[in-house]
């Protein structure tokens, strides 16, 4: 599809399927190159991330664990900037290699939050694998070790990506049409 509506708002691809799993193939060939014999704990952050870390972990090759914890911090096209958690992580993660998985890192409040959040439980190395990164939108001093994609500051759906709720099912990414 080269256009979608979602609810009152057109959009345009912007990502392609093709594109999307090649970039997810590569981050997967580095986390397998870089934590080798690290037997990491991978934390998908939900909603987005969850096709993202369903595809990521179809090409992680070394021993690993995942999990997920739910937040919320967007509400229609707009980053809320505060960020709540919903649904928290029960795993012990003291003196392990955190991998967090995030659909996307734009404003950077969510991550930092996150970092911060797991650090109190003493991980031996924290790293942060994301499917889009929008560099002009960071407003927080934090950085992703991975990145499968770095996009401009527009606003997207699909592949995990909502706008209120709906287009996490494309298997595309679309931008808002201007």
């Amino acid at each position: 599809m080269k256009q979608v509506r979602i609810l009152d708002k057109d959009f345009e691809l912007f990502i392609d399927a093709d594109t999307i799993q090649a970039s997810i193939k590569g981050i997967a060939a580095d986390i397998n190159r870089d934590l080798e014999g690290e037997k990491p704990i991978f934390i998908a952050i939900l909603n987005g991330s969850f096709m993202f870390a369903g595809d990521l972990m179809k090409h992680v090759t070394i021993p690993c664990e995942i999990t997920f914890v739910r937040i919320a911090s967007y509400r229609g096209m707009k980053s809320t900037e505060d960020v709540k958690e919903i649904l928290g992580l029960r795993e012990d993660i003291k003196d392990r290699t955190v991998v967090i998985l995030e659909d996307i890192v734009d404003t950077g409040f969510t991550l930092e939050m996150l970092l911060n959040q797991f650090k109190e439980y003493e991980p031996k190395k924290i790293k942060v694998a994301t499917l889009l990164f929008k560099p002009k939108a960071l407003k927080r001093d934090v950085k992703p070790d991975y990145v499968a994609l770095d996009i401009p500051n527009d606003f997207i759906v699909g592949y995990g990506l909502d706008y209120d709720g709906y287009g996490r099912n494309l298997e595309d990414i679309y931008k808002i049409k201007q």
